[in-house]
């Protein structure tokens, strides 16, 4: 098995000292520009790969970022880890990525297991961590931040970054209304349960504005036991004919995939969307402009 070639090697090809070569190596301002060049050069020619643990304990940094997502399958956190690595890489920062499985209790494992592995920061996707979390948390003295936290109770300890989720349905029931629908029922996710009470709470207080007192049975919920986004679909598919039973000519959808279920709902039921039933979902996912009609 070949050695991996170190600085020392690289300092005696060099002829200089182990030091001049390390200072060199991290574009220490010490070394003149010219020894930096070529000792960077030839260090490249004899193939030096950095110790990324000991730059580590050194710096005390590791560049590395912990992602803690729901699944993969969610378009929405698919487009969030796109972002992240995207910053990342041009940072020159690693990116680990692990899945909880909209599990809260596997959330905080992973959040432990990040910490103890030194990551510089952590972003969490759609959490759901919740209060009896808190105590755990308050040990992780690590930069960490909620994308969209799901869980009701605020953590004080972290930082949250979230969508706009009142104006965002407000506009959504805002734009049904203004197609001249009095009718427009709700399709939500009772998976998701804080962006879920904001959007339909919205919902509510657009009709309300427009001097509308939505009925029962225009509002509708995939079941909380539906985790997963792979459910959505299906779930919007099975849940469009009650609305239908209902009389609404309109319906908002907490998310795309909610929404492209009712479109197939729709296709099989031979309802023409948008002439006899207009949809709308939430989040402009890359797959929405594909289906038929487009959302």
């Amino acid at each position: 098995m070949t050695r991996s070639v170190s600085i020392q090697d690289i300092a005696q090809a060099a002829g200089v000292s182990h030091t001049t070569v390390s200072r060199a190596l991290r574009d220490n301002p010490l070394i003149s520009a010219e020894v930096r060049e070529q000792i960077q050069k030839l260090a490249q020619e004899m193939g030096y790969i950095p110790n990324a643990v000991a730059q580590s304990l050194r710096g005390q940094r590791t560049s590395t970022i912990g992602l803690v997502v729901t699944t993969i399958a969610d378009p929405f956190v698919g487009r969030v880890v796109r972002g992240v690595e995207e910053v990342t890489q041009r940072e020159n920062l690693s990116l680990f990525l692990s899945v909880s499985n909209n599990d809260p209790d596997r959330e905080m494992s992973v959040i432990e297991i990040f910490h103890r592995r030194r990551v510089d920061g952590i972003i969490v996707a759609a959490s759901r961590m919740a209060e009896k979390h808190e105590k755990r948390l308050a040990d992780i003295h690590v930069p960490t931040v909620l994308i969209n936290h799901q869980a009701e109770a605020q953590l004080e300890h972290l930082h949250t970054v979230s969508i706009d989720d009142d104006a965002g349905a407000r506009m959504a029931v805002e734009h049904l209304l203004s197609l001249g629908h009095r009718a427009i029922g709700y399709l939500g996710s009772a998976s998701r349960p804080r962006s879920n009470r904001i959007r339909l709470g919205s919902y509510r207080a657009a009709l309300a504005t427009a001097g509308i007192q939505p009925k029962d049975d225009w509002i509708c919920m995939a079941p909380a036991e539906h985790r997963y986004h792979t459910e959505d679909v299906p779930d919007g598919k099975k849940l469009l004919p009650g609305l239908l039973a209902a009389g609404v000519t309109a319906v908002f959808c907490y998310n795309d995939s909610l929404a492209i279920g009712a479109l197939l709902a729709c296709r099989e039921l031979n309802i023409a969307v948008p002439e006899q039933l207009s949809i709308i979902g939430f989040d402009d996912i890359d797959l929405a402009q594909f289906v038929n009609p487009s959302l």
